[in-house]
């Protein structure tokens, strides 16, 4: 917060200043005496009628009434980070789209409108990367009608907490209706650290399709064609296994060679074999591969309640960068760009 010579706080803020990143203190309770303040740093999505909508970085949207304000002011955009490779935003949604391609894709602008059958919703939603083309609403439509035809709900893809994130889209779709059904982290780190991991030799089996016994203990049974597809398409694809006794490995992990970026995902081991260091042991295989292949960098994606994952991740030198999300369209009589049609 920013003081004056006589220790005045300041609000160095307008409505001029949506869209950027801010740093805001407030009463917590408005008129009740010897009230604590209340700090929140995230992105001013609006200040409409005495209200600020902010969006902090794991995409939560806080209402402040104008009226609760003691200081406020703009600060820089995005954090400075302590560790990990640099990247952009963008930079990185391009490569985990480039990892988990879809069946079908379209452009409506900069937005990529992508379906695979309904096999995860990364592969079914829409990639917004720059405008449109389009006033937002009659997006919206397009994007409804799109996966209308392909018998899937319309979801679209967001993030937050980074430069370059879309917290004014986030806003904008919460306000038409759509509701954020799944968030989850992107988490980057140096490869070479991965790579110094657990070393199980020849245990660890690197393949560069998904055999049946990697399917069988993928957790979302019942890989269809349409799966396959998006499990083995991308830049330079790698599967690692670890053989159980009973059939089923023990672990597996699916890693994907994109230039200086390994991005891995599907790490999973036997329940009855956590905690044994498998999962280090998988990821180690696979950073060693792709240090072959040229790349330096690691990303992968994380749910926030996965705290063994997180744990694991945060050992092997992984920080967050950015939190996305998925929103899914209303449905059509909650739907605000719908009324009178």
């Amino acid at each position: 917060m920013e003081f004056t010579a006589g220790g005045r706080l300041e609000l160095r803020l307008t409505a001029s200043d949506v869209g950027k990143r801010v740093s805001v203190r407030r009463l917590a309770e408005v008129g009740s005496p010897g009230a604590k303040f209340t700090d929140t740093v995230g992105v001013l999505t609006s200040w409409n009628d005495g209200v600020l909508l902010i969006t902090k970085r794991g995409g939560e949207q806080v209402r402040i009434p104008e009226s609760s304000l003691v200081a406020g002011k703009v600060v820089p955009s995005a954090p400075a980070r302590r560790r990990g490779p640099a990247a952009s935003y963008e930079e990185l949604a391009r490569a985990a789209a480039r990892a988990w391609q879809p069946v079908e894709s379209e452009r409506l602008g900069g937005w990529e409108l992508r379906a695979a059958g309904g096999f995860t919703r990364r592969a079914n939603s829409v990639l917004p990367l720059g405008d449109p083309g389009l006033p937002l609403a009659e997006a919206l439509t397009r994007v409804r009608a799109w996966y209308e035809r392909r018998g899937l709900p319309a979801f679209i893809q967001t993030a937050t907490g980074a430069e370059g994130t879309q917290e004014l889209l986030c806003a904008e779709l919460e306000a038409r209706g759509w509701v954020r059904e799944v968030s989850a982290e992107m988490w980057v780190g140096g490869l070479a650290p991965v790579a110094d991991g657990v070393d199980l030799g020849d245990r660890v089996g690197l393949t560069r399709e998904p055999g049946e016994a990697w399917l069988g203990r993928y957790q979302r049974k019942g890989a269809s064609e349409v799966a396959l597809k998006v499990l083995t398409t991308g830049p330079s694809v790698w599967f690692a296994t670890v053989p159980g006794d009973g059939g089923e490995p023990d672990a597996i992990g699916r890693c994907v060679v994109d230039g200086r970026w390994a991005g891995f995902a599907a790490v999973e081991v036997a329940p009855s074999r956590r905690r044994e260091g498998l999962a280090s042991a998988v990821m180690t295989a696979l950073a060693r591969r792709a240090l072959e292949e040229g790349a330096s960098a690691a990303w992968l994606q994380v749910e926030a309640d996965n705290e063994g994952a997180r744990a694991l991740y945060g050992r092997l030198g992984f920080a967050a960068h950015h939190a996305y999300h998925h929103y899914r369209a209303p449905e059509p009589d909650r739907d605000p760009d719908s009324a009178g049609h």
